[in-house]
């Protein structure tokens, strides 16, 4: 499974901590939701419109319609985000409870019920016609669409697993052809495909394709960090991962992974007290990111070697032993504790 992810190397040359160029931690891609709604005999019921709301902020809201089948699912859908699905059809509807994403996986959401009344909250009017309008051509005509791209994402998922990247690559690229908004989920895929091909112009450029037609979601602006810490573009990481954070921050409170990624790209930049702080912000969101407490703790003593204040890197660096004994920065953690005092 391809997911934005890079190999991470902060490694200390000596005890005084020289360190390397550092590449971000990227979380999970985009995942996708299905399910299948009945009446209340238990049978399916086609051409249901599905309608899926962000939970937070920023609002976001995505539609759907079931098939024949009275099965439906909605790809595309940004990893750690939760959504509430509502499903409603003339005077009956229904709802689940919040779903959360879970990148590079589809999650199946319990059968929904519809009823009069089932729903807690009907959905927002809809800027276009009813689903259940249409009439049974137009219907089919929108099921067979659908059926087809969910075929072509099984074809590039099953692709990707048995890492033939050219044939998921072709396939993504005919999936997004078909998405109406041209798939910002398939173009970051793609980008996620090429960086294991070790193409980095191609990646850059499918990132930069998702931001596009996507704005909002932070994912490629965490991916185009790493890309541009590789190249040494160091500014435009700090810009790239300064935005993954807004992002995450505004989809709910804030990500200690973008704070990570931050910090990281600060540091690359010649930033290390605003890297500091970037790493402290990480450890207060996620007291169980060791690698964080580790930065932390060695950019604390980069910053203050040969000072009384060099202690303070201390509690940092114990804290990451603990949260990771044989993490791969253990070694350079306890080299750095030995020489405090």
């Amino acid at each position: 499974m391809i997911t934005n992810r890079l190999t991470r190397g902060w490694i200390a040359a000596a005890a005084l901590g020289a360190v390397s160029v550092a590449h971000p931690v990227y979380a999970q891609g985009n995942g996708a939701l299905r399910g299948k709604i009945v009446n209340e005999d238990g049978r399916a019921v086609d051409r249901v419109e599905i309608v899926l709301d962000l939970v937070g902020t920023p609002t976001r809201q995505v539609r759907t319609v079931t098939d024949k089948n009275g099965e439906w699912i909605r790809t595309g859908l940004p990893h750690g985000s939760v959504w509430s699905v509502t499903a409603r059809q003339f005077k009956l509807s229904g709802k689940s409870a919040n779903v959360t994403i879970k990148g590079g996986e589809t999650l199946a959401v319990p059968n929904i019920v519809i009823s009069e009344g089932g729903a807690e909250k009907p959905a927002a009017a809809s800027p276009t016609p009813n689903p259940t309008n249409l009439s049974d051509e137009e219907a089919k005509k929108r099921n067979e669409r659908a059926a087809k791209l969910q075929a072509l994402l099984t074809e590039a998922n099953a692709a990707i697993e048995a890492k033939n990247y050219d044939e998921a690559l072709a396939k993504l690229g005919a999936l997004a052809g078909e998405v109406e908004g041209g798939c910002p989920a398939c173009q970051a895929r793609m980008g996620d495909i090429h960086m294991a091909k070790n193409d980095l112009d191609a990646a850059e450029k499918a990132y930069l394709k998702a931001i596009e037609l996507d704005a909002n979601e932070p994912g490629p602006y965490r991916s185009l960090a790493g890309i541009y810490n590789n190249q040494r573009k160091f500014d435009e990481a700090i810009k790239m991962s300064a935005k993954a954070n807004e992002l995450s921050a505004a989809g709910g409170g804030g990500s200690a992974t973008d704070l990570l990624n931050q910090g990281i790209s600060l540091w690359n930049a010649g930033k290390p007290a605003e890297a500091r702080d970037a790493f402290e912000q990480a450890v207060k969101l996620d007291p169980t990111l060791a690698e964080a407490h580790f930065r932390l703790g060695l950019a604390i003593f980069n910053l203050t070697a040969g000072t009384p204040d060099a202690a303070k890197a201390k509690g940092p660096l114990e804290e990451y032993l603990k949260l990771a004994p044989t993490g791969e920065h253990a070694a350079t953690a306890k080299s750095i504790l030995a020489t405090i005092k």
